[in-house]
């Protein structure tokens, strides 16, 4: 949530009405009032910060909180990749440009606190693309920061279930891959993770190269997330849906 209108309203219909019992907001993305907004209006979904230090679309950029050059362009945004891609423009990458330490902490900090500030109830830390845990000493500061704001860190106790959706797949085939991953799941306490959406004019005008499907992806997930086949095989196998706060 706060990244797109679309992206917030999708994230808690997935929740009223569908089977989704966490979500994170990127607290830099031009929606998250907004987000913060729907989950007042819902304070039984649990809540958790996506520390964000990279912004991937092309046609809509964000950047830091903070006064911190080193994780900006020449535009003042984040950058695109956390590795320079070849087939992408000179410093669009996140550690290429070196990053200070310092800076990424004080980036950090302020994305957990201008989140709990809003929504006291954050439970949990995850990681936008990967980005704030891409290197040993990255990792080593989410780690810190999560024993400091007493936040779980989002695979802590947790395995990842197989992903279900992806870039051209129909909404039917994403519904039915979610069934599928549900059908297969052994005993334990599982995770699983995606991005829902609408397919509204705001979607479609997201993406960047290599992933230029993105309102249809989306949308798709959305249709998973609040699907009757997907509720009736979470019934039919006694399937326990749980928050961060009741992982065991």
């Amino acid at each position: 949530m706060g990244v797109a209108q679309a992206a917030n309203e999708a994230c808690i219909k997935a929740y009223r009405d569908g089977i989704v019992r966490s979500v994170e907001v990127i607290v830099p993305g031009h929606w998250f009032l907004d987000a913060v907004r729907l989950l007042q209006e819902n304070p039984g979904l649990d809540v958790g910060v996506h520390l964000c230090l990279t912004s991937e679309w092309e046609r809509c950029k964000w950047g830091p909180l903070t006064h911190s050059p080193s994780l900006m362009d020449a535009d003042g945004y984040f950058r695109p990749t956390i590795r320079q891609r070849p087939d992408f423009p000179r410093d669009t990458g996140f550690l290429d440009a070196k990053p200070r330490l310092d800076e990424v902490e004080r980036e950090l900090r302020a994305q957990i606190e201008t989140a709990r500030r809003h929504l006291p109830r954050i439970s949990h830390l995850s990681d936008h693309m990967g980005a704030a845990e891409s290197t040993p000493e990255l990792h080593a500061l989410v780690v810190r920061l999560a024993k400091e704001y007493h936040l779980r860190l989002e695979d802590e106790l947790l395995r990842g279930a197989p992903g279900f959706s992806g870039s051209r797949k129909t909404p039917a085939e994403t519904e039915a891959g979610l069934v599928k991953v549900l059908e297969e799941l052994t005993p334990g306490q599982w995770l699983i993770v995606e991005h829902p959406g609408l397919d509204t004019p705001e979607m479609r005008a997201l993406g960047h190269q290599g992933n230029e499907s993105v309102a249809v992806d989306r949308a798709g997930v959305t249709r998973a997330f609040t699907s009757d086949a997907v509720k009736a095989v979470i019934t039919a196998r006694g399937i326990q849906l749980i928050n961060y706060a009741q992982v065991q």
